[in-house]
């Protein structure tokens, strides 16, 4: 049998609530040896080694944790004898952990994310079923070298694409209209698909990383006063625009947009919609100020953005890079 190391972080998958409600409960609050002791089927998928590295909810999910969980990680699957890894992680930014841990992880080890919906201790609760799987996908040989992955109900998505759709469901993830990577039954993993995205062992991003830079996100409405961009400006390097339609905004933000850019503040279009894609336009953004966001929603081209910055400030540089990964 493999070796699969578990990185418990918190999350609902630790929650406790009222015994057998779903709702008005703690996240982070039960260690990980106590939700393994709930899975004995998972001793006969895989030798598992537990490491509990914080047990927060994932709102408090801070630059610096992501430092640590990415350092733990890579320390961890340095062993040869650990063949990979499991993240529990809270639900509410899990698609920007997932992204971070893409882009910065430097391993070819399958790295698996998960959580859950209801609390420990809900009647039915979703985290334990989900943590089997992932541990079964960890140890599957396809998984190998594919980036992050995450598990949730039966579905296996990328580190990249996972976006939380539904704050209610147990079926609470998707990939906007790019579709999973592929399904499990129980035990078994079908891969159909995977991303053509740099990640991992081939990102710009895998060596140390000290600091990351600061980046904002400013969500644009009917009548949005311009004077948000210049506050924002006054203590981060970046801005990515959550526009209206396909990264769109008035012509009082395109003023602002062109005055701090020429200060040095890199702009990036992204979309408020979840689904499509955002280009390059000439109407709100005729001087290619902005960096188009493509796939990536606000909150996952922050990410990339801020770990950007850290290596250049060259706004074609920057521009390809949102291309390529």
């Amino acid at each position: 049998m493999k070796t699969i190391a578990i990185v418990a972080t918190g999350g609902t998958i630790a929650g406790t609530g009222k015994k057998g409600k779903t709702a008005a409960y703690h996240a982070g609050e039960i260690d990980i040896d106590s939700i393994i002791e709930t899975i004995p089927e998972i001793n006969e998928v895989a030798h598992i080694k537990e490491y509990q590295l914080m047990n927060i909810d994932s709102n408090e999910m801070t630059h610096e944790k992501w430092l640590i969980l990415k350092n733990n990680i890579e320390e961890i699957l340095s062993d040869d004898t650990i063949d990979g890894a499991v993240v529990t992680h809270g639900t509410d930014t899990l698609d920007e952990t997932a992204y971070f841990l893409t882009l910065t992880l430097n391993t070819p080890k399958p790295v698996v994310l998960t959580g859950a919906m209801r609390p420990a201790t809900a009647t039915s609760a979703d985290g334990p079923f989900n943590l089997y799987q992932a541990i079964c996908l960890a140890c599957h040989g396809e998984s190998y070298n594919r980036g992050v992955l995450a598990l949730f109900s039966n579905t296996i998505y990328s580190g990249r694409d996972i976006e939380k759709v539904n704050n209610f469901k147990i079926d609470a993830f998707d990939q906007r209209s790019l579709g999973c990577l592929g399904y499990m039954q129980d035990q078994e993993v079908y891969f159909y698909t995977q991303t053509s995205k740099i990640h991992t062992v081939k990102s710009r991003f895998n060596k140390r990383i000290d600091s990351i830079k600061s980046v904002a996100i400013a969500f644009y409405y009917s009548g949005a006063d311009a004077k948000i961009l210049y506050d924002l400006a006054n203590n981060h390097e970046g801005i990515v625009i959550a526009g209206s339609g396909s990264g769109n905004y008035s012509q009082a933000w395109l003023k602002a947009i062109e005055e701090l850019s020429e200060k040095g503040i890199i702009f990036v279009r992204s979309s408020r919609i979840s689904q499509g894609i955002v280009f390059d336009d000439e109407i709100f953004d005729p001087h290619h100020l902005c960096i188009s966001s493509n796939t990536l929603s606000p909150q996952k081209a922050r990410v990339l953005l801020m770990l950007a910055l850290t290596q250049t400030h060259d706004r074609d540089e920057i521009r390809e890079i949102f291309l390529q990964y």
